[in-house]
């Protein structure tokens, strides 16, 4: 098994790069758990195309995770501008970099999976990163709760500068009725273990915008709940050239078929995130505002403030019609 590499070992960090994860790294795990078993292994797979502006940041939060038994993919489209020079930087601490035309995101995801052996699976896009640490959270979490089959944490958002402390999502315990109506759940803090994903057949490649939307909702078709850990796992980045930027006409027309397709219904976005109780939207702002505060950066902390807020049953469910002022960041 391959050590994690450390910092010394990494290509230096560009000028005026600091702090996580150039500068930093995160905190060395011991070869073994608590428990004297191996930590189980985690597969990781980044699709690529042009990020050459970000995904060395993307690499370097995977590979100083200080996590023992990482399995690391890239699975470029055959990218033309600096990508394939930084993969050749750091290909000797790479599982496997692929680079060849493929059909979109999906496809790239599935391709990079295939051949992988983690019982613990997750993908992280080339513009995203995750936080210090995040890889043993997530482990010792599923070790910890057998029965879990995926979890989620909370994200940061970034700008093409630095992390943004103050914009984030974070929400309350989630449920299959609210996640069914309103993905909120970030993606690049997801993690599954790979029964799940072999119940479920990976990613439907015909999706370019909402793969991930609808990789939930055929989670949630199959009788599986998504386990949350209060913690700031990944960080999403705002740039001009991102998907959620660019594809809205597409991220319209994705998500009327996962409505159609899952709830039989016609309605658009906004409608069904009507259907979710005021009282739901106005503990998912609180729980925003508390996390712009700090307030959700220790984890028994925040553990306690989502167990406080969530809610349960038809208390979800905004059955009086009332008007619904939506919040998020």
């Amino acid at each position: 098994m391959q050590q994690p590499p450390t910092l010394d070992e990494l290509p230096e960090a560009p000028p005026g790069k600091v702090g996580w994860p150039w500068t930093k790294g995160g905190t060395p795990l011991p070869s073994a758990m608590p428990n004297g078993h191996a930590w189980p292994r985690i597969s990781i797979v980044t699709p690529s195309y042009n990020q050459g502006a970000f995904i060395e940041e993307t690499i370097r939060s995977v590979l100083l995770q200080g996590y023992p038994n990482l399995e690391y993919i890239v699975a470029d489209g055959g990218s033309t501008d600096n990508t394939l020079a930084i993969l050749r930087r750091y290909e000797r601490w790479l599982g496997r970099s692929i680079s060849e035309p493929d059909n979109g995101q999906a496809d790239a995801i599935n391709k990079g999976f295939r051949g992988t052996s983690g019982s613990i699976m997750a993908w992280l896009n080339s513009d995203d990163c995750y936080t210090r640490d995040s890889l043993g959270y997530v482990a010792a979490y599923f070790c910890l709760r057998p029965a879990a089959k995926v979890v989620t944490g909370f994200r940061r958002n970034a700008d093409e500068a630095s992390v943004r402390r103050n914009t984030l999502r974070v929400y309350l315990t989630p449920d299959a009725y609210s996640l069914s109506r309103c993905c909120y759940i970030a993606q690049e803090s997801t993690f599954w273990r790979r029964s799940l994903w072999e119940a479920v057949g990976g990613l439907d490649e015909s999706y370019r915008f909402a793969l991930d939307f609808d990789l939930w909702q055929r989670i949630l078709r199959a009788g599986f709940e998504f386990d949350l850990l209060p913690k700031f796992l990944g960080v999403f980045r705002i740039h001009p050239d991102s998907k959620g930027s660019r594809w809205a006409a597409i991220r319209e027309q994705e998500l009327a078929r996962i409505y159609q397709e899952y709830l039989g219904t016609m309605k658009s976005e906004l409608e069904l995130w009507s259907e979710m109780s005021p009282k739901w939207w106005r503990r998912v702002a609180l729980l925003h505002s508390l996390g712009r505060r700090g307030l959700l950066d220790t984890l028994p902390l925040a553990r306690a403030l989502v167990r406080a807020l969530s809610l349960r049953g038809d208390d979800i469910k905004n059955l009086t019609r009332q008007p619904v002022r939506f919040a998020f960041e």
